[in-house]
């Protein structure tokens, strides 16, 4: 299919064609999900981490890999191993600028094309904890301005220690 069509196609669509809608997005600069500024805290040359545009509570986030592997099992250890020193400092950090009592991490790198990442999920004190809170209902991202540089500013102190 040409890439002009692909371009047309939902993520999900795309994903079942075979294609990763991550990887097409970042060679057509968001053509898939849009412009992430208000989503991006970090970025390097193994690794992508920002807000999720529908996500299942406030500060839930998501950690990507920049080169496509279908899931953590294709992944270099090196790469797996700064994916969880990053989720074990984003968690720190969600918990103190979100004020939630628990970050979950999952991941799901589903259909026959997909790209992996991992994704943190808060908990907060009022809600029910379980696997519930995989599946909670999504909702639009709503941006917060000093939530956002406060989280981006301590990651990219933690990332500075390197």
């Amino acid at each position: 299919m040409e890439e002009e069509k692909l371009l047309s196609l939902s993520p999900k669509e795309l994903t079942d064609s075979g294609v990763c809608p991550t990887c097409l997005n970042r060679k057509y600069n968001g053509a898939i999900f849009g412009d992430d500024t208000k989503l991006k805290i970090f970025e390097d040359e193994d690794i992508e981490c920002l807000f999720v545009a529908n996500p299942r509570a406030e500060g839930h986030m998501m950690i990507s890999s920049q080169k496509h592997y279908h899931d953590m099992s294709e992944a270099p250890d090196f790469l797996n191993e700064k994916i969880i020193r990053f989720v074990k400092q984003f968690m720190i950090i969600i918990k103190k600028v979100f004020g939630c009592e628990r970050v979950y991490l999952c991941t799901m790198s589903d259909g026959p094309m997909n790209h992996y990442h991992v994704q943190l999920i808060p908990r907060y004190s009022f809600e029910e904890r379980g696997s519930k809170n995989f599946v909670k209902p999504r909702k639009p991202y709503v941006y917060d301005d000093a939530k956002f540089k406060k989280v981006k500013k301590l990651i990219e102190a933690y990332a500075k220690k390197l």
